[in-house]
């Protein structure tokens, strides 16, 4: 049997999980992709959904798990501890590395390198690489913070609702699809809020930006305020040193025109996704080099 080694890349994010092998060379094996999977949300089922999608992506490759070594950067992960939790866990791969998502997304977007990312997905966070020291602002989660992100700019939009179901707010398009949504009368959008994750507040955010882009007030508000928050990030990394920012997320690409103008200067492409990043962290957990030819 061969003993060449290959690279799983996880990016367990609070909506889904995507995973990615991959040869010592860079060739790409195989690709999947599973649900929610943020371990300060749900430690276990978080885990169940990075195995299935693993087991998946290596079923499709035509490899065992533990022929595999592993980067994860998961969602949820703010200390030491929730990486230590994980390892713990003992997962049956080769070897397993495991950090924050944001920083398996800044590896990957700067190659390992110096710069700062924005995430705007469903949750929010500001990370950069400077000099080999991180810095990260935001990440507090949905109930301390992800200003700016799907879950906040859809959370803006049903409280709009409840507003506008007592008479306090205006109906806008914005407002009427929502509650078509969620119910329209207050026990209806009580019990829909009684059970809804962030992830069910981010499903609003296309539609908060499409309302936004046709004129819709309460839609053009909660986007302005939203651009605001991504735009605070932004600046205070680059505050810390880091030359050029990655914007990344869900809403990567509808929020650059409502940016701040010091902010949207420092924006460049990434160079890899948070997928690769994972995989660069684990070649690096094994002495290889971060990027492959």
């Amino acid at each position: 049997m061969s003993t060449e080694p290959f690279f799983l890349g996880i990016d367990g994010g609070g909506s889904r999980c995507r995973a990615r092998i991959r040869s010592a060379d860079g060739t790409l094996l195989a690709e999947a992709m599973g649900g929610a999977s943020n371990i300060y949300q749900d430690f276990k089922g978080a885990l169940d959904t990075i195995m299935h999608t693993s087991r998946d992506a290596a079923r499709m490759a035509g490899l065992t798990t533990d022929r595999i070594h592993a980067g994860m950067g998961i969602a949820g992960i703010v200390t030491s501890v929730g990486a230590e939790k994980i390892v713990d866990a003992a997962l049956p791969f080769a070897s397993v590395t495991v950090d924050n998502d944001a920083y398996a997304a800044c590896v990957g977007a700067f190659g390992g390198g110096d710069g700062g990312i924005v995430i705007a997905g469903t949750g929010s966070i500001g990370f950069a690489l400077v000099g080999g020291v991180r810095h990260m602002v935001g990440g507090w989660g949905f109930q301390l913070g992800d200003h700016g992100s799907g879950a906040w700019v859809g959370h803006h939009a049903v409280r709009r609702a409840a507003l506008a179901l007592d008479g306090l707010l205006q109906p806008t398009r914005l407002i009427t699809e929502v509650l078509s949504r969620t119910g329209g009368n207050r026990l209806d959008l009580s019990r829909w809020s009684e059970q809804a994750k962030p992830r069910d507040y981010a499903q609003f955010a296309p539609l908060v930006f499409e309302c936004a882009a046709q004129g819709d007030v309460q839609g053009m508000m909660i986007v302005i305020e939203g651009a605001g928050a991504i735009s605070n990030l932004g600046r205070a990394l680059l505050a810390r040193g880091a030359k050029a920012i990655c914007l990344l997320g869900g809403l990567a690409g509808v929020y650059p025109p409502y940016l701040d103008a010091d902010v949207k200067r420092a924006l460049v492409e990434p160079q890899a996704d948070a997928v690769d990043g994972a995989i660069m962290m684990a070649r690096r957990g094994q002495g290889f080099a971060e990027r492959w030819s």
